[in-house]
């Protein structure tokens, strides 16, 4: 075992109830984006930036000490 117990993980969210969303080319307006990329997701929600800061705090948790070499989807199940 390395002497310096280094965890190494990545969060991959999917593209997140931000301004940013209107980049993606799903609709004229903002609801029209939010609608259609919403249709994409099977949980049938947008991913909120607190998700994906939530899903930080855990990896940088005692919780996951023993998580490592992980890549955490934060997508509401689009990659499925």
């Amino acid at each position: 075992m390395p002497p310096f117990n280094i965890r190494v993980n990545a969060i991959c969210p999917v593209a997140a109830n931000t301004p940013m969303l209107e980049q993606f080319g799903f609709g004229t307006t903002r609801e029209e984006a939010v609608q259609r990329f919403t249709a994409t997701i099977p949980l049938g929600h947008l991913v909120e930036p607190d998700d994906v800061a939530q899903a930080a705090l855990y990896l940088a948790s005692d919780e996951a000490r023993n998580v490592t070499g992980i890549t955490l989807e934060v997508d509401g199940g689009r990659s499925i």
